[in-house]
């Protein structure tokens, strides 16, 4: 396993949209694995490849709160689809692995139903509420290119990227060789 770079907002390969995973092998098994050590890393609860640049519709997950102190609950979902949503919302205070240092409060439906295949290529079916089900459509959008910024208004969204934009500009101008 091995920790992979995370992509940040402005990058033009978020906004792709993942491709299908035509059969579960060794090597989606290897990047889920190389995926969930960057989260783990990162920290983050959650991941989607095209995050790293691999545009795969291949999400990782593990909400537990306290990693150090309970046991790892890691979740592996691959070509997942939401088969159900509620109309009751439910508002969290979402942050992002490719948009750091930047948080918001977004509303999402507060249950969700959704199929996947799991870590061996099983098919599989879920419920979800709360932060599960916030986190898995959050994941979920990056698989369409869509990062929770975009549910912003146009003027909240754009001072964030310019932020972005500058704070890479200066770890670049930072870089000394």
């Amino acid at each position: 396993m091995s920790i992979q770079k995370i992509l940040t907002e402005p990058n033009k390969i978020l906004r792709q949209k993942s491709i299908e995973v035509e059969n579960v092998d060794k090597d989606i098994q290897k990047l889920m694995d190389d995926m969930l050590e960057t989260v783990y890393a990162a920290p983050g609860i959650g991941l989607a490849a095209i995050q790293i640049g691999v545009p795969k519709r291949v999400i990782v997950m593990d909400i537990s709160r306290d990693r150090d102190k309970e046991p790892k609950n890691p979740m592996y979902f691959i070509n997942p689809k939401i088969v159900w949503k509620s109309e009751n919302l439910n508002i969290y205070e979402e942050g992002c692995l490719s948009v750091p240092n930047q948080f918001a409060e977004i509303n999402r439906p507060k249950e969700c139903h959704f199929k996947y295949l799991d870590y061996n290529g099983e098919p599989q079916e879920k419920k979800a509420d709360g932060l599960l089900a916030t986190c898995i459509q959050h994941e979920m959008d990056h698989l369409e290119g869509i990062l929770f910024i975009d549910y912003l208004s146009k003027l909240k969204k754009t001072m964030i990227i310019k932020k972005l934009s500058k704070q890479k500009k200066e770890a670049v101008d930072r870089i000394v060789v």
